[in-house]
């Protein structure tokens, strides 16, 4: 039987299987109730389970000091794209009020259908996934910035330094619409890629990869894809001197990070929420502390992501009990509507589905330290 995580108020409880677990998710006036599909096995684990850990983060402190219990269904998809589509579609039969978090693009843009179908709202995906932005897509609630914004913010930054020599590697199983968002980005600054490749997650060898980045004598490698394969390629790269600089996108999120300072090696990054050490920010201040009581969950750009989200969430809910019982489409309208400053980081959705252009351009030195 496949395996689940409930997160109740903030507590994780591993349920296997299906029968005799489900009928306590029917709701209650005190309870408001979100489902996850997020990857919490396989090559994303690791981001999954930070997203994860930071709504709940938000979750279990509003549930403390509201009023109401707000709660966390996690199911597990392992960074599938189908899998991720048979969870919302068991979370939305399950009755949840609104969809949050899901770690997949590819697998959240496969699961538009079913959410506009549904009428519920699909909140904090954390992923700058291009696919689900598109023009007429009015259930997705997007918290954090899209690709497109960032590849912007990069490429401006290739072309302040005169950097012409641009090489892109990106996943083959995500949305087309990405992969032209960073094209656009290029034509912009009147730049085309030497060399674009694209490479399947799972790859257990990127050394064809590294070679082909290589034998085209880059100035830059610009990277939309997850930490592994990320990794995998700096490190390859690295050993060969490649002289260049490496750009990943906030997809690889805080994994890449780590696994970056374990080996002493570098690269800039983008990031659509405020750096996990800038206590300038409150909410970066809060999300440690909510951590902390949790059970010490790390904090990092991807946790502070997905309690942000979190937040955003409780907002929304508490809005809409303040006049009456919860229900789906009441909880849209109330993110459609809503304008927020979480502790620093503004979300204005204002009738739209874009609540944030945020994005902070930082190099990851070979300490961890995030420097610019």
């Amino acid at each position: 039987m496949k395996r689940r995580s409930l997160l109740w108020g903030g507590s994780a409880v591993a349920v296997a299987g299906v029968c005799g677990t489900w009928s306590s998710l029917a709701a209650s006036a005190s309870v408001v109730r979100f489902g996850q599909s997020a990857s919490l096995t396989g090559g994303q684990a690791g981001y999954g389970r930070d997203v994860r850990d930071g709504i709940a983060a938000a979750f279990a402190a509003a549930s403390k000091t509201s009023g109401t219990r707000f709660e966390l269904v996690t199911l597990d998809d392992g960074g599938v794209r189908s899998r991720t589509a048979q969870n919302v579609a068991t979370l939305i039969d399950l009755g949840v009020t609104g969809l949050i978090g899901l770690t997949s693009g590819a697998g959240a843009e496969a699961c538009i259908p079913a959410v506009e179908k549904a009428q519920i709202a699909l909140l904090g995906t954390a992923s700058g996934n291009m696919g689900i932005r598109a023009d007429g897509v009015s259930s997705a609630f997007h918290v954090r910035a899209g690709y497109d914004l960032e590849y912007q913010r990069m490429v401006a930054y290739a072309r302040d330094f005169g950097m012409r020599r641009i090489g892109v590697v990106y996943l083959e199983d995500t949305s087309k619409a990405n992969l032209d968002a960073m094209n656009l980005s290029l034509h912009s600054m009147s730049i085309t890629p030497k060399v674009s490749v694209g490479i399947d997650r799972n790859m257990s060898s990127f050394d064809a990869v590294s070679a082909k980045l290589l034998e085209a004598k880059l100035d830059f490698v610009l990277f939309t894809a997850n930490a592994a394969p990320v990794s995998a390629i700096i490190d390859q790269m690295t050993a060969a001197r490649y002289p260049g600089l490496f750009y990943a996108s906030s997809f690889a999120g805080q994994d890449l990070v780590d696994a970056l300072v374990a080996k002493k090696q570098s690269c800039v990054m983008s990031m659509v929420v405020p750096r996990p050490n800038a206590t300038t920010f409150s909410v970066v201040n809060r999300c440690q502390q909510d951590l902390a009581a949790l059970g010490g969950a790390r904090m990092g750009m991807t946790t502070l992501e997905g309690y942000i989200a979190g937040r955003i969430a409780v907002e929304a809910a508490l809005n809409v009990l303040k006049n009456g019982s919860m229900t789906r489409p009441k909880l849209r309208e109330s993110l459609a509507a809503l304008r927020a400053d979480v502790g620093g980081y503004k979300v204005e959705f204002g009738g739209g589905t874009q609540g944030s252009k945020y994005v902070d351009l930082v190099a990851i030195d070979r300490y961890g330290r995030m420097v610019g």
